[in-house]
């Protein structure tokens, strides 16, 4: 069978990752979050403690921060210099600070290299914020998830609420528009729909709605 990749674009919080996840088990293929190597990174920055958004500075230790992906029984696995840290990318705090290192060019390298190298010979289903724009261009199919700003922070409560983690709710709106601002402006790989993207907004959609949607649109031989 013909290996394909399935781009998968959109904003923070619009259910990208768990939308993928369901997809990638109905086609049997693996789901590569682009977002998980961009926290994992960003853990690896704030261990050296340089300051995030300095290029120069985030640019020198680079060297230093070895990131690899490995599948076990499809769940995806971040390793940060051998160590895995899965469990501990998924902080407002590692949040930010990959979202303010990925406008960094040599950061945004790395990893598309990364990613790359990750979906050779494989079909994938994979997420992020320029996956059919820049990291996969030519992927066979792509698609734009969206949803309302305040949809999307309602659904980021409820995932740290689940990990244990209280919020406020009107910081976490701001930090999204912040977000969203920050992703759509940055002069390297802004966030986009790419032309040939179909565009899902899922703010009234269930997960499963979602889903179904994807799936008929990809014809797989």
């Amino acid at each position: 069978m013909k290996t394909y990749i399935i781009a998968i674009d959109g904003p923070a919080g619009a259910g990208k990752s768990t939308v993928c996840s369901d997809v990638a088990k109905e086609l049997g293929i693996l789901h590569l979050d682009t977002g998980a190597t961009y926290r994992t990174l960003a853990l690896g920055l704030l261990r050296e403690g340089v300051d995030v958004t300095n290029e120069k500075e985030v640019t020198s230790v680079l060297d230093k921060i070895e990131i690899s992906i490995d599948f076990v029984g499809g769940k995806q696995l971040m390793y940060l210099n051998g160590e895995d840290v899965t469990s501990l990318i998924r902080t407002n705090e590692i949040s930010q600070a990959a979202s303010a290192s990925s406008v960094i060019g040599s950061v945004r390298e790395k990893l598309v290299q990364l990613q790359r190298d990750t979906a050779k010979k494989l079909s994938m289903i994979v997420d992020g914020r320029d996956v059919g724009t820049c990291v996969f261009p030519d992927a066979q199919y792509k698609f734009y998830l969206t949803a309302d700003t305040r949809e999307r922070a309602r659904r980021r409560a409820k995932q740290l609420l689940e990990q244990g983690i209280e919020c406020d709710f009107d910081e976490l709106v701001a930090e999204i528009e912040e977000r969203d601002h920050r992703d759509m402006n940055r002069p390297i790989s802004p966030l986009r729909r790419a032309e040939d993207a179909i565009l899902i907004d899922c703010t009234d959609m269930t997960q499963q709605e979602v889903v179904q949607t994807l799936l008929r649109s990809v014809k797989v031989e």
